[in-house]
């Protein structure tokens, strides 16, 4: 336990930012498995718009500092990746 002041506000300012970050992972998290559940069932009717909704969440998920550049570069590409392989899929 905290015995300063300073100490002990540190610890609220933790806490917050700690239950914050933990929000914005959570969401961008279930954008993504939306897009794999489209993907999974293929509704391609619905998968342009998932996918342009999760790239928005995971790329607002880094403006705020929770991710890395790099993991929200990664995570983009992977999943239009993924989008792009199931639309190819019926088709062959």
């Amino acid at each position: 336990m905290p015995n300063h002041l300073s100490a002990k506000k540190r610890v609220r300012q933790n806490d917050k930012r700690r239950e914050r970050n933990k929000a914005n992972l959570t969401l961008m998290k279930t954008q993504i498995k939306k897009v794999q559940t489209a993907i999974d069932e293929k509704k391609h009717d619905d998968i342009d718009e998932l996918l342009k909704l999760a790239q928005a969440t995971i790329a607002r998920t880094k403006r705020k500092g929770v991710i890395h550049k790099n993991t929200m570069a990664r995570r983009i590409s992977r999943l239009t990746k993924a989008v792009n392989k199931s639309k190819l899929a019926p088709q062959k």
